[in-house]
């Protein structure tokens, strides 16, 4: 290869990564402007959503807005899928098929944050009974992010080629919105995706920035209730009874033993009691006494293993305290709940981040740590597909507020707590921003 050939190929080897660093910032620049303009529209959407939250299994409202939010963008729209769930396609061409998915339910917890938007809604739940309703865990926030990648992907057709499908989720809080969806036939009905993508707001993250991790993210989540009985009576005379209050004690303890004791430290796990009710009065021995137990974990061994010492706990302390094999514990892990542990896959989580890095710099991505919440996003790459997904952070809270966190140690309010309330604006902006980068990447033209 002579000089001469050399310099001609760097020269045109320069001109178009020069041609590609120009067009991108054309891209981002395009996509500010956008968004600047369609921001006021994306707020009203956030508010109303925020003061009108509804409960898992009972989103129609909320599923009615964002289908009509969907239509007006251009897309394909089926209601009423899997339940309240909702699918939204664009066909542009050839190329990757790609999903967004966000969740669409509230919390049933009392609003305390004093905004002007707060939530006052109070309903009756599928149980009969009334309860305040409030957007505590930010889903508002992802069904805005959502709607507003929506509407730039429709306007933008012509910077990508592929098809992007649009998932509004029932009943993540409950974690059964994702597998009603896929049992409906979610990747037969629809174009099969090649990659899945969601985002979840932050309690801790700053807003303007996001952050990821490659692996597991988010734990396998178990429910599990325990009824202890024994055999009641007259507090003045225990030695007639079986304290199942007693029993009940013993369990709680020994129950922890299941994590210090048998699970290897490298292995996270975590075994919480989260209510316990029995008795009646003060004198009163009662017959039984209910717990409710959340287990987490992350690999299938743990979580198995997790649950097995949970029985041999709760048989062994009952034989202990001499209750017959007719009152044994009864023990009910309710596997229609069970959430699957959230594994970002590597390769698609690094290429989320390069596009994340690219649009937003790198001060602005972070690599959060695994934490021990649940999200039953994780069932979208669970099924025989095997489908790629990736779930990531976006910031949520006012700088200002967790630079004071961080100095006077004071926490912050966590997600489902019911002072917990979004910066708004730069949180949106920061997540159509970075879910909008993403898109734009994985349905690049070729």
């Amino acid at each position: 290869m002579t000089a001469n050939h050399m310099k001609n190929i760097l020269g045109i080897l320069t001109l178009t990564l020069a041609g590609s660093l120009v067009a991108a910032d054309h891209a981002k620049s395009l996509v500010a402007q956008k968004l600047a303009a369609d921001y006021p529209a994306l707020d009203a959407l956030y508010k109303h959503l925020h003061a009108h939250p509804e409960l898992s299994l009972m989103e129609e409202q909320t599923a009615a807005r964002l289908a009509a939010e969907l239509r007006a963008a251009g897309y394909e729209v089926t209601e009423k899928f899997g339940g309240t769930g909702i699918v939204g396609v664009l066909q542009n061409g050839p190329g990757p098929v790609v999903y967004f998915r966000t969740d669409l339910d509230g919390l049933p917890v009392a609003e305390e944050t004093g905004l002007l938007y707060a939530s006052t809604t109070r309903v009756t739940n599928l149980a009969g009974q009334e309860v305040p309703v409030m957007q505590a865990c930010g889903h508002d926030i992802h069904m805005t992010v959502f709607t507003g990648t929506a509407r730039m992907l429709a306007a933008l057709k012509d910077r990508w080629s592929g098809t992007a499908v649009f998932i509004g989720q029932p009943a993540e809080e409950i974690g059964v919105g994702a597998r009603a969806m896929l049992t409906a036939g979610l990747y037969r009905k629809f174009p099969a995706p090649d990659y899945v993508l969601a985002v979840h707001d932050s309690a801790t993250l700053p807003a303007g920035t996001v952050g990821l991790l490659e692996g597991f993210v988010m734990a396998n989540v178990d429910s599990v209730d325990i009824t202890v009985r024994g055999r009641g009576g007259h507090g003045a005379y225990p030695n007639t009874t079986i304290d199942p209050i007693v029993l009940a004690a013993r369990i709680v303890t020994t129950l922890q033993t299941i994590v210090s004791r048998e699970t290897r430290p490298v292995d996270p796990a975590v075994v919480t009691v989260g209510s316990i009710h029995g008795g009646t009065k003060h004198n009163i021995i009662p017959n039984e006494v209910k717990l409710q137990l959340t287990l987490r974990s992350y690999s299938d061994s743990v979580r198995q293993h997790t649950i097995a010492a949970l029985r041999r706990i709760c048989r062994g302390e009952a034989l202990a305290a001499g209750v017959p094999d007719e009152l044994m514990p009864v023990i009910s892990i309710k596997e229609d709940e069970f959430t699957p542990a959230t594994y970002n896959d590597p390769a698609l989580t690094r290429r989320v981040r390069g596009a994340l890095v690219s649009w937003l710099g790198a001060e602005n991505v972070t690599t959060i740590d695994p934490e021990m919440g649940g999200e039953d996003f994780s069932q979208f790459g669970r099924t025989t597909e095997k489908v790629p997904i990736c779930l990531f952070r976006v910031g949520a809270v006012d700088p200002a507020k967790v630079a004071e966190s961080r100095r006077t140690g004071v926490p912050l309010p966590s997600l489902h707590s019911s002072k917990f309330a979004p910066l708004p604006e730069p949180t949106i902006k920061t997540g159509v921003t970075a879910l909008t980068a993403a898109a734009l990447d994985l349905l690049a033209k070729k």
